[in-house]
């Protein structure tokens, strides 16, 4: 039973990071630390830019107090979700079998979006449903935008503060400047690609991680910066040339 009372105690010290000022201090007061939250926030902005708008879908029939209401009670449970899967997965990540499945997981998730389409397809409709049984569907819907953000982030850190700061203002993003995103995607539709390229890149990290490398930081915000800043350049050139052929 030692195994057990091991994992009570390191999923018990886990949480306890959550409640530690001296770890929130040390968070905020790390570049490091910033430059993870802000890879984390860009890469949910761009991921989930349209899950805002299936979520608007959903809550669209409710009267419009109670649309905020409904959309609000979602991100509560975003957030909860997102304590009890870091608290429980910065234990699980330590062992390099759980970091090999995330990794493999992660290929899979840019390989769909790369060649298959990714996104989730279709319309969403929810007309007619009372308010709570919309919550409840609105929970459920952040929930399975969660996962993937969530396995993402463990491939670029393991301590909950930057992952749950990560967490909250990406889900802020997602629902309060997803217009935003969604104007930057459409002036350059590359940046969806570009995206689950850095997808990739989390993966490939992540499992070199299993097997005991670490990449550096510096080399991964050099080149998440490179990605951006170039598909940008590259989306704006080809537009441009676009533009010129039909003049």
């Amino acid at each position: 039973m030692d195994w057990f009372s091991d994992f009570f105690r390191s999923i018990s010290e886990n949480y306890g990071h959550f409640f530690s000022w001296s770890d929130v201090v040390a968070t905020l007061s790390d570049p490091v630390s910033w430059g993870i939250i802000g890879s984390l926030v860009l890469l949910e902005g761009l991921l989930s830019a349209d899950n805002a708008l299936v979520l608007a879908v959903m809550v669209k029939h409710l009267p419009k107090e109670q649309q905020r209401k409904a959309l609000f009670y979602g991100i509560l449970g975003a957030y909860l979700f997102r304590f009890l899967a870091i608290g429980l997965g910065t234990f699980l990540i330590g062992f390099w079998e759980v970091k090999a499945l995330g990794a493999l997981y992660l290929f899979y998730i840019a390989y769909k979006g790369l060649f298959k389409g990714g996104g989730e397809e279709g319309e969403t409709k929810n007309k007619g449903t009372s308010f709570w049984r919309t919550v409840l569907l609105v929970e459920l819907m952040d929930i399975a935008f969660s996962i993937d953000s969530v396995v993402a982030a463990f491939g670029l850190s393991n301590q909950v503060w930057v992952l749950f700061l990560g967490g909250i203002l990406g889900v802020l993003m997602m629902r309060g400047v997803a217009q935003v995103f969604l104007k930057l995607i459409a002036k350059y539709p590359e940046l969806e690609q570009s995206a689950f390229l850095l997808i990739a890149l989390i993966a490939g990290k992540m499992l070199a991680g299993a097997f005991g490398y670490e990449m550096p930081h510096v080399i991964f915000f050099t080149v998440l910066i490179a990605v951006f800043v170039g598909t940008i350049v590259y989306s704006a050139s080809k537009r441009k040339k676009e533009a010129n052929r039909k003049a």
